[in-house]
């Protein structure tokens, strides 16, 4: 979805412009840096800048009106102690060196070659917003739905406020065992006065309140030692009220021989599992159901929208697909394999397979190589000048806030590092992105704060923390 464009009123363009021309980025010789997209990679990225750099000065630039990213978008709404990040993103961006310049989107108001004229350093940051399918027969839209999506509704992402899960279905297989996919899950059972007390957007709370899914599956392709979600997260399926936890024994086999040589997360999280098995009973009447079920992989749709599952075998970590199958009636399916990123600008060296820009270390690749051998330190050779990228879209989906803050810390220290040894120079002075504004919208940090201010006073009339503007012309009217 593009956002929204319209045009400022002419004071308040020329309050903004005074504003940057009387901040310390109009000054010579100060490092500029730019960073594409306001989710933790880049408020980690700018957080170890402004600690770490002398004289750095950060631009995030945001598509969105509002920060936070998957912070925002992505956390499910009944942990809000993990959105508490959130508190140290505000101190960053309250920082006198980083201004929040949001609703201006790359590929639509910029270029990368843009920025890297206008900054002395550049790093993507923006994520991924596409997720991957399963590729197999009979995957349509209207019968296999995006927990990537359904995520982003629940939680109030600008334009899925027209998503219309069909919840009517009894039985729903999320295909993935991920994090996402358990968050899912238990949207999908949770008693309906918990989500209410949360900042989940009311048009989701009427549709959630109005389903009829009783049962929920979570078919991993690997076996109980290679699940991908959390001790955390099995652990709140455990007490979710009016819910049952139904494994298959024969998954288990062989297991509890295994947990001596585990390390110690997968040796708890593997006896939670272990320990729920040995409590488990059978369905009781009048409780929904949540029923892992491990080594099956989908292998088709059927005409009466059945999962055709292949059963696999595990060979040292891999899954290997037999030729026997099992069929698994179910009314909905969901897929949950993982976050995909975009390349939103043709010049930058993209790896469409695995959805992520080519670097080492955070240094972006040139598609041309020039140098004459493969030594990571032929800095000019090998790697576009000044053009980092952080989070997922410089590793692929993987891991949890904690990761991506590893990862942004150690890409922002690189970008130190190359300053200091003068692989980038700061002696000609940088512009930014001030002289290509013009008309546009521009949200700031104040303008941030009057949406938020605004979603808080509206979640107070429903006992909410707050209350999600999920319009983006009503963000604008808000901010202007």
């Amino acid at each position: 979805m593009q956002p929204l464009r319209s045009v400022v009123p002419r004071n308040i363009i020329n309050h903004f412009r005074k504003t940057f021309a009387t901040s310390a980025f109009s000054s010579e010789n100060k490092k500029k840096v730019c960073i594409v997209g306001a989710g933790p990679a880049g408020f980690y990225a700018a957080q170890h800048l402004i600690k770490n750099l002398p004289n750095c000065y950060v631009d995030i630039v945001e598509k969105l009106p509002v920060p936070f990213g998957l912070v925002r978008f992505g956390v499910a709404p009944d942990h809000p102690e993990v959105k508490n990040v959130i508190n140290t993103f505000t101190k960053t961006a309250e920082n006198p060196q980083v201004r929040f310049l949001g609703n201006l989107t790359l590929g639509f108001d910029f270029t990368v070659q843009d920025l890297r004229d206008r900054y002395h350093a550049v790093i993507l940051s923006y994520g991924a917003e596409k997720d991957r399918k399963l590729n197999i027969p009979n995957e349509y839209p209207s019968n296999v739905l995006s927990a990537r999506e359904f995520v982003a509704w629940y939680n109030g992402l600008p334009g899925t406020e027209q998503y219309k899960p069909n919840l009517n279905a009894r039985t729903v297989a999320i295909i993935g065992q991920g994090n996402v996919a358990v968050d899912v899950a238990r949207i999908l059972l949770s008693p309906i006065d918990v989500l209410a007390k949360t900042d989940i957007t009311r048009f989701a709370l009427q549709t959630l309140s109005e389903s009829k899914v009783e049962n929920v599956y979570l078919i991993g392709r690997r076996g109980p030692l290679q699940a991908a979600f959390t001790i955390k997260e099995l652990r709140e399926m455990t007490k979710l009220p009016g819910v049952n936890i139904l494994w298959r024994g024969e998954d288990f086999v062989g297991i509890n021989e295994e947990l001596p040589n585990l390390q110690r997360p997968r040796k708890r999280l593997t006896e939670l599992m272990l320990s729920s098995l040995s409590k488990q009973q059978q369905h009781e009447v009048g409780k929904k159901s949540f029923l892992p079920i491990f080594l099956r992989s989908p292998q088709h749709i059927d005409g009466s929208n059945n999962l055709v599952l292949s059963i696999n075998n595990l060979v040292g970590h891999s899954a290997v697909a037999t030729s026997v199958t099992e069929t698994l009636e179910t009314d909905l399916i969901m897929r949950s394999i993982g976050y995909k990123s975009i390349c939103l600008d043709k010049s930058l060296n993209f790896d469409e397979k695995q959805g992520l820009v080519n670097n080492v270390g955070g240094r972006v690749l040139k598609k041309q190589l020039t140098g004459s051998d493969n030594s990571i330190d032929d800095i000019e050779d090998k790697f576009e000048k000044g053009l980092y990228v952080s989070g997922w879209l410089a590793t692929g989906p993987t891991g949890v806030i904690l990761t991506t803050m590893n990862n942004s810390f150690s890409v922002a220290h690189t970008v130190c590092e190359d300053f200091k040894t003068g692989a980038i120079s700061s002696s000609a002075t940088k512009p930014g992105l001030d002289d290509l504004l013009g008309n546009k919208t521009v949200v700031t940090w104040d303008g941030w704060n009057r949406i938020d201010k605004a979603e808080i006073e509206a979640g107070k009339i429903h006992q909410k923390p707050r209350e999600k503007i999920v319009n983006v012309k009503e963000m604008l009217t808000l901010v202007s």
